[in-house]
This record gives structure tokens, C-alpha cells and sequence, in this order.
């Protein structure tokens, strides 16, 4: 990868944590192996004269606190970069859908995730077609249909379908309120609900896939009194292995994945069951599972591009 631009569009570099960001340990990994980092912000990509440019900065990158370094200020044709990581988080909206329509046109460039994969591959409405290896899901906007379910299946999670993060989630049990109910579908619209699986308290784990391979797991506790594993909501990790049920559906969601044009996933189980996201926009967790491991999934990464 040596004098290669890697190109980054993603979110405020502000806003990252260098203790745990994915993007900034794939990035140091590819900056190690000789890359020049290209970091812009998904506003900053334009189509001028039939040329896909964007504005941002070159970029040195440390393992510290301050992280970062601004080298100089550019706007590049984006055809001049070799590699290009899709990093900004959700929400999936009609700005993020607009940037994978930009990033199509470019023809020379490897972009990971492949923006048309990101379109067609709806992070939960995709684990349907897995759905025998889920608890009892439902996607819809009726609060008809989320009340019948709640009766039928006690206590239940309810997600909106483009979230992220662990944010909007909602543990729903016994008689709803109908008006937090309207005006939660009327913010979000389309939600996914799913009946709560009480082994969530020994945490979900989290699966790596790189290339339709199965990569690497960690467990994610949540913190005492909450159900949310999320790293951002609390939850701590664990080493953890994958029972053969897991390992199975895993290779079966990874080939899966391969043959849909992505490369860099993660998936998560709760009690042997697929919990319904399929993260596919920005995986996290590489730099996580790191610092728990030292196995550096960073290098098979890049090892898998170059393949």
C-alpha cells in the first residue's frame, strides 16, 4: 500500500475516539503499510464536469490522545485515491443515500463497503432472510401490529429500522401507552420488534466478517440495570467463543454477505439467536477486540483487500 491515498469519508474527525474507533485503527494500519490518509466529511463530496471530487484534508494519524494532525487543506479528484472507506454512522437517510449514488461513479477506486451494497442491504429489513435463526421478529409502522405482538410475546425490544448504536431502543412490556407509541412512529416511521431474549443480561456477542470469512468474536456486557450491550451505551467487552450453532449461521450470513458486495460486517448473537443487525455501514469493534486479543484485524483487512 505503499504512496497509495486512502481516502476516508466519514464523520467529524472531532467526534471520534481514538481508544476505540474502528476507522482510525484501519486507518493507522493502512498509514503503517504506506498509505497517504485523504479524511472528509460526506457533506464535502461534489460532481464537477463529470469529475467526483471532495474537500478535506490530508491527515497523519497517532495512537494517542491527540490523534490527528492536519497536514493540508485539499480538494481531490477522488479517482486518484486506490482505496476508500465508507465510515460515516447512520442515520440512513436520504444525505447518506446520496453520497453511495456519487461514490458509484467512481470506476477505479475499491470502496468498502461498495456503496450499491450499502443501498440494497438494510441493516435489519436484510436479517429477514435469516429469520429462522431469530426470536419472533415484526418490521412495521402500525401500532396495531406492535400492540398484537406485545400481547403474544411479553416483553419486547422495539428498534427503529435506520437506527444505530443502541439509540431509540425501547423495552416494551404490559399494557402500552398508545400515545408514546404514536408519537415513537410517527419520529421513526418503519421500526423493527422483537421478543426480548432475557439472556441479553450475559451480553450478545459480537461477530467479524472480512471477505465472507468469519474473522474473530468478542461478548459485550451490558452495564448493571440496563438490556443495551452497545459499547456506547456502557456495555464492557468479554473474550468469548462462538458455539457451533453460531460458527454455522456465521459462514452462512458471510458468504451471504460476500456474494452481496460486502466486504466488512458485524453480526450479533444473544442466546445463540441472530438479534437482527447486520451492520454493514460502519462495523465497529476491530480496535476493541484488539485490546482484548492482540490479534489485529486491521491487517487482515487490508491482508483481504490485496487478495
Amino acid at each position: 500500500m505503499k504512496n497509495k491515498i486512502l481516502a476516508i469519508q466519514g464523520d467529524n474527525l472531532k467526534k471520534l475516539n481514538y481508544k476505540n474507533d474502528t476507522t482510525i485503527f484501519l486507518a493507522l494500519e493502512a498509514q503503517k503499510q504506506g498509505s497517504k490518509i485523504f479524511y472528509y466529511e460526506p457533506k464535502n463530496i461534489f460532481i464537477i464536469n463529470n469529475q467526483i471530487y471532495a474537500h478535506g484534508n490530508f491527515i497523519k494519524l497517532y495512537d494517542q490522545k491527540k490523534f490527528y494532525k492536519l497536514l493540508s487543506k485539499k480538494t481531490i479528484n477522488l479517482e486518484k485515491s486506490s482505496y476508500l472507506l465508507v465510515r460515516q454512522d447512520p442515520p440512513f437517510n436520504i444525505n447518506y443515500i446520496t453520497t453511495t449514488y456519487f461514490l458509484d461513479r467512481l470506476k477505479g477506486v475499491k470502496i468498502i463497503n461498495n456503496p450499491t451494497s450499502i443501498r440494497n442491504v438494510s441493516e435489519k429489513l436484510y436479517s429477514y432472510k435469516f429469520k429462522k435463526y431469530m426470536p419472533p421478529t415484526i418490521f412495521t409502522s402500525r401500532n396495531s401490529d406492535i400492540v398484537s405482538f406485545i400481547k403474544q410475546n411479553k416483553l419486547s425490544v422495539m428498534k427503529p429500522i435506520n437506527g444505530h448504536g443502541g439509540n431509540n431502543i425501547k423495552l416494551l412490556k404490559g399494557r402500552i401507552n398508545k400515545t408514546f407509541l404514536n408519537t415513537y412512529l410517527k419520529k421513526h416511521g418503519y421500526v423493527m420488534c422483537q421478543k426480548f431474549l432475557p439472556g441479553i443480561v450475559n451480553g450478545d456477542k459480537r461477530v467479524f466478517i472480512i471477505n465472507g470469512k468469519v474473522v474473530g468474536s468478542f461478548s459485550r456486557i451490558p452495564k448493571k440495570g440496563s438490556f443495551l450491550s452497545n459499547l456506547s451505551k456502557g456495555g464492557t467487552v468479554r473474550s468469548s467463543k462462538l458455539t457451533i450453532k453460531e460458527k454455522r449461521i456465521s459462514n452462512l450470513i458471510a458468504k451471504k454477505l460476500k456474494k452481496d458486495g460486502i466486504y466488512f460486517a458485524g453480526i450479533d448473537f444473544i442466546s445463540e439467536k441472530l438479534n437482527g443487525d447486520i451492520n454493514v455501514t460502519s462495523p465497529t469493534g476491530l480496535k476493541n477486540y484488539f485490546d482484548l486479543t492482540g490479534i489485529n484485524l486491521a491487517k487482515t483487512f487490508w491482508k483481504e483487500i490485496r487478495s
